[in-house]
């Protein structure tokens, strides 16, 4: 088994019980007109406590599937400094 995906995004809802959504943003560039594309990509991930909140910025990994949208769990809140296991903005 290799190592398991991890992206970094922000939580854009938390209204769901033990759920967030989590909006990706990637940047590329278009092949033939080079001009920089934003896409936004929107994952349900996993959040047992229910610690992070909306404009938090976390970190998600690859699960095992827990529902019929949900394939990744939260590992942990991300400062500027790197990633914070179980800080959901409240400092």
């Amino acid at each position: 088994m290799g190592k398991k995906d991890t992206i970094q995004g922000h939580v854009v809802s938390d209204k769901m019980d033990k759920t967030v959504v989590v909006a990706v943003e990637t940047v590329s560039r278009h092949p033939l007109y080079k001009k920089a594309r934003r896409h936004v990509k929107k994952y349900m991930a996993h959040d047992e406590g229910n610690v992070y909140h909306v404009g938090d910025k976390v970190e998600i990994t690859a699960a095992r599937p827990l529902s019929r949208r949900k394939r990744w769990r939260v590992v942990g809140g991300v400062s500027s400094g790197g990633a914070v296991p179980g800080v959901g903005g409240e400092e």
